[in-house]
């Protein structure tokens, strides 16, 4: 798998063809996942909307390098606001549409927040913490603790341990009580938001929180019988959605460039 340095260490990514004239998309993966825990998603996504898309493992995840910053509970704004806007400038991605699921959600936002967007699609994503968060952790804690998610996590991470650690940690540490990203951003992007009825990582406040907390237009899609992973649960749904709804809300850079053509 190719990897590209950083000035954080290595990263494992892959980046797709497509139309160059089109905003590529860009998918940030939840806190326990990486390249491989997509799946096919990001591939039959790529492929229906005929754009370029960069899937990549971040840092101490999949086969990227060690996380070499500490984890505290601003991991998600530096990430959005340091360490993914000089990926894309490394990779001459601009403007692109952001795939985030889970913590990848809440960065995906705040990326919109201070970079150009032509598009979020957050699937369950977090905006402040709540009790079904702890809940939520803490059943993963006792499942990796007792094997089912140690192993699942064994086949995609080179260090399974220390990603679950590094996340469940700062997850459940008194410092995280009062997180929250709602007076954090500034997104004028079109946001598609995405979370199952069955999301065992938090409640749909969340999507609430997201509603009142951007400026531009929003779509909501709440898939029944769904639990923290729609695109897996329902890809179908998710990817058909998703092409909706970037047609209804085409990237004004794009329809500028071909209205000049």
């Amino acid at each position: 798998m190719p990897i590209i340095d950083t000035r954080n260490g290595p990263l494992e990514y892959v980046l797709t063809d497509g139309d160059p004239d089109l905003a590529p998309l860009v998918f940030l993966h939840g806190g326990l996942g990486c390249i491989a825990a997509w799946g096919r998603f990001p591939a039959r996504l790529a492929a229906a909307t005929g754009r370029r898309a960069l899937v990549y493992s971040r840092h101490g995840n999949g086969g990227s390098g060690p996380d070499p910053l500490p984890r505290t509970p601003r991991y998600m704004h530096e990430h959005a606001h340091h360490v993914l806007p000089a990926l894309l400038d490394d990779l001459g991605l601009h403007r692109p549409v952001l795939v985030g699921h889970s913590d990848g959600a809440s960065m995906a936002l705040l990326y919109a927040s201070v970079r150009p967007a032509a598009a979020v699609v957050a699937m369950g994503p977090h905006m402040y913490f709540e009790e079904q968060n702890r809940l939520g952790i803490e059943a993963a804690r006792a499942s990796y603790e007792a094997g089912p998610l140690a192993r699942k996590m064994a086949l995609v991470h080179d260090e399974p341990r220390t990603v679950f650690e590094r996340w469940s940690e700062v997850w459940l540490s008194p410092g995280f009580r009062d997180w929250s990203i709602e007076d954090d951003l500034d997104v004028t992007a079109p946001v598609l938001m995405i979370q199952g009825d069955a999301d065992e990582y938090g409640s749909l406040d969340q999507l609430d929180s997201v509603r009142r907390s951007v400026r531009g237009p929003v779509q909501r899609l709440v898939p029944e019988g769904c639990d923290h992973y729609p695109y897996l649960v329902r890809p179908e749904l998710v990817i058909d959605t998703t092409l909706a709804f970037l047609a209804a809300h085409p990237d004004p850079a794009t329809a500028s460039a071909e209205a000049a053509r």
